[in-house]
C-alpha cells in the first residue's frame, strides 16, 4: 500500500501545522497571553502591562521595586467558526463548535532596586481543531491538537533611568494528537498487480481505516528584550523569542479498521468469487505482518522565532498610544521530514513564508483606577496557496479588540478583553488529488473563517 505512506505523511504534517481553532495569528502562534494587552491589540513591546505579562511580551519590562511583587492568572477563550464549500458540488463541511482555552500565569518579584526575577507559564504556540469525521477533508485530518507549554524563568535588569534589559530561558513541553481517515479507493489492492481499489469499482471517499497519532517532547529556547525611554513620553522596545525544535521521536500511531460493508463484484480482476467481503480482504493489513498495524512514528517540528519592535507614546496623562510590528520566521517550515516504523520515510515540501503583523492600540484612563482599551491588528498569511488545507485554512486577517481593566483595591485588579478575527476567504483543497507535491491544481473549494475571543485576567500585587 504505497499510497498509504504518502497519505499518512501528509496528514501528520498538516495536523501539526496551523490550526485556526486556537490560533490567533499567522501560523499557530497565539499572542493572547494577557487580557490587558489583548484589549489594546496585543501591543506591549515598548510598554508591557503591569500584570507580569512582560515575561511574554518583553522580559525587559519586568521591572519591580525592591521587595514588591505581582502575580496574575488568566485565560483567553476562543470560539471559532469556519467551513469549506466544494466548488464543483456545493457540498459544505463545517467546523465543530468548540471553545478552546489558552491559559497564562505570571509571577514577578523585585529582588533589588535594579533587578527583578519572574516565572511565566504560557502557550505561544498551539492549536485545536475538529471537523466531523465525515467532512470532505477527513483524509487529510479531522481532529488535531498541538500544545506547546512554555515555562520561562525570567530576569529583568534596570540599567539607569531610561534603559532596561531582560532575558528568559524557555523549557517547553509539547504534545500532539491527530485523527484522520484513509480513503480505500486510492490504495493498491494486495496481490492485485498494481491495481487500485478504484479499479475494482470502489468509489473515492470510502473510509476503511482510522489513524490516531500521539507524541510528545521537551525542547529549550530563550527570550531577549530591551526597552529604551527616549523621552519622558516616548518609549521604544524590542524583543526576540528564539526558535525551538521539537523532536517527536516517540510518536505512536494507532490504526484501526473501519468497516466498508462492501463486496467484490462478479468477474473482478482478482479472480475471487463474487460477494467476497472487501473487509476480509483488507483485514490482514491490520494484523501482525501488515503495514497498517500500530507503529512508532517520528517528526521534527520547529517553532519559529519571533522578532517584535514597538513604540509607546504617552499623549496625555490619560491617553496612551501603542504600535508594534512583528516578524515570524515561518520559513523554517520549508521541508519537513517524517518517519514511520513500517510506512517508511518522506520529506514534505511546505514552502512557508515569513509573515509580518501590524498592531495598534490605545489606552485611556477612566478615573483613577480603571482603563479602557481599543486595538487593531492586520497580518498576512504564512501558507502559500498550494498548502491551504482543511487543517491549514489560514489567510490574511484583520482583527479588532476592546478591553477594560480596574483596580478593586491596592492589591487586587482585573482585566477583560474581547477580540474579533475576520479572515479573508481563501481557495484551498480538501485532498491531494493524487499529487505528492503541493500544487494549486488540486484546490477544489473555498474556506471561510472567523472567531470570537474573550479574555479575563486576575492580578494580585504583594
Amino acid at each position: 500500500m504505497r499510497r498509504f505512506q504518502v497519505w499518512i505523511a501528509a496528514g501528520v504534517l498538516t495536523a501539526i501545522l496551523v490550526m485556526p481553532q486556537s490560533a490567533e495569528a499567522q501560523g499557530f502562534s497565539v499572542n493572547e497571553q494577557s487580557s490587558c494587552a489583548m484589549g489594546r491589540g496585543g501591543t506591549g513591546v515598548a510598554s508591557p502591562c503591569a500584570d507580569g505579562s512582560a515575561i511574554f511580551f518583553n522580559p525587559a519590562g519586568l521591572i519591580l521595586p525592591k521587595g514588591k511583587g505581582v502575580t496574575s492568572a488568566g485565560a483567553t477563550m476562543i470560539a471559532a467558526k469556519g467551513d469549506f464549500t466544494n466548488s464543483a458540488t456545493g457540498q459544505v463541511s463545517t467546523l465543530e463548535d468548540h471553545i478552546t482555552p489558552v491559559p497564562a500565569l505570571y509571577v514577578g518579584y523585585g529582588v533589588s532596586e535594579t533587578a527583578t526575577i519572574g516565572l511565566g507559564i504560557f502557550a505561544p504556540y498551539g492549536l485545536a481543531i475538529e471537523w466531523p469525521d465525515d467532512a470532505q477533508g477527513r483524509f487529510l485530518g479531522y481532529y488535531s491538537s498541538v500544545k506547546g507549554i512554555y515555562v520561562q524563568p525570567t530576569f529583568g535588569l534596570k540599567a539607569g533611568d531610561r534603559l532596561s534589559f531582560g532575558i528568559g530561558f524557555d523549557i517547553t513541553q509539547s504534545s500532539l494528537e491527530l485523527k484522520q481517515r484513509v480513503d480505500l479507493a486510492s490504495q493498491l489492492v494486495p496481490g492485485g498487480g498494481g491495481a487500485t481499489f478504484a479499479n475494482l469499482g470502489i468509489a473515492y471517499g470510502t473510509d476503511f481505516a482510522n489513524v490516531q497519532l500521539t507524541g510528545n517532547d521537551m525542547s529549550l529556547g530563550f527570550h531577549l528584550g530591551a526597552i529604551a525611554k527616549i523621552t519622558d513620553d516616548l518609549s521604544f522596545g524590542i524583543r526576540y523569542l528564539s526558535k525551538q525544535t521539537v523532536n517527536v521521536d516517540n510518536g505512536e500511531a494507532t490504526i484501526t479498521q473501519v468497516a466498508t460493508n462492501l463486496y467484490l463484484a462478479p468477474n473482478n480482476p482478482l479472480g475471487l468469487p463474487a460477494g467476497t467481503p472487501i473487509d476480509a480482504l483488507l483485514a490482514p493489513q491490520f494484523q501482525p505482518g501488515g503495514r497498517l498495524v500500530d507503529q512508532e512514528g517520528a517528526a521534527i517540528l520547529p517553532y519559529p522565532a519571533q522578532l517584535n519592535m514597538g513604540l509607546t507614546l504617552q499623549v496625555t496623562d490619560k491617553l496612551k498610544v501603542l504600535g508594534d510590528v512583528g516578524i515570524q520566521f515561518w520559513e523554517v517550515w520549508s521541508t519537513l521530514p517524517l518517519n514511520f516504523e513500517y510506512l517508511g520515510d518522506r520529506t514534505l515540501v511546505e514552502d512557508y513564508r515569513n509573515t509580518t503583523t501590524w498592531r495598534l492600540g490605545t489606552e485611556y484612563a477612566v478615573g483613577s483606577k480603571s482603563t479602557a482599551r481599543l486595538g487593531f491588528i492586520a497580518h498576512n498569511a504564512a501558507a502559500p496557496p498550494q498548502t491551504v488545507t482543511p487543517l491549514l485554512p489560514e489567510g490574511p486577517r484583520t482583527e479588532f479588540t476592546a478591553g477594560f481593566g480596574s483596580r478593586l483595591s491596592d492589591r487586587f485588579g482585573f482585566d477583560l478583553a474581547y477580540q474579533y478575527i475576520d479572515q479573508a476567504d481563501r481557495q484551498g483543497r480538501s485532498g491531494d488529488g493524487g499529487m505528492a507535491a503541493p500544487t494549486t491544481a488540486v484546490n477544489d473549494g473555498l474556506y471561510t473563517f472567523s472567531a470570537n475571543l474573550v479574555g479575563i485576567t486576575l492580578t494580585y500585587s504583594f
